[in-house]
């Protein structure tokens, strides 16, 4: 059993930076892969990034490539979400997830989910 709790979100201007955190409970964390997903009012839930349990390799969508880096420390059982140069359009509820060892974009590979946090951008 592993329980996820994101913290790091706000608000903030466009072009301006957040680093999101996902603390993990459990002795399992570093078995999982991670993956960080958000959700915007009335879209559905969408692929961020993802990172191997060991950490060596990551996947993130098109949409944010080059502007968000996922990272993870296994010692201290949390994992990251850095976002810089962000756009209005990346409002949304980011949550995160744990599950599998490997990368996966679908939502459904993932068994265990956070409660999200809320990040907004102002234009």
């Amino acid at each position: 059993q592993v329980q996820l709790v994101e913290s790091g979100g706000g608000l903030v201007q466009a072009g301006g930076t957040l680093r999101l955190s996902c603390a993990a409970s459990g002795r399992t964390f570093s078995t999982y892969a991670m993956g960080w997903f958000r959700q915007a009012p009335g879209k559905e839930r969408e692929f961020v990034a993802a990172i191997t349990w060991g950490g060596d390799s990551t996947y993130s969508s098109n949409s944010v490539k080059g502007r968000f880096t996922i990272s993870r420390d296994n010692a201290k059982n949390t994992v990251y979400l850095q976002m810089n140069s962000l756009k209005p359009e990346d409002t949304a509820v980011y949550y995160c997830a744990a599950g599998g060892r490997l990368i996966s974009v679908n939502p459904r590979s993932y068994d265990y989910w956070g409660q999200g946090t809320q990040v907004t951008v102002s234009p």
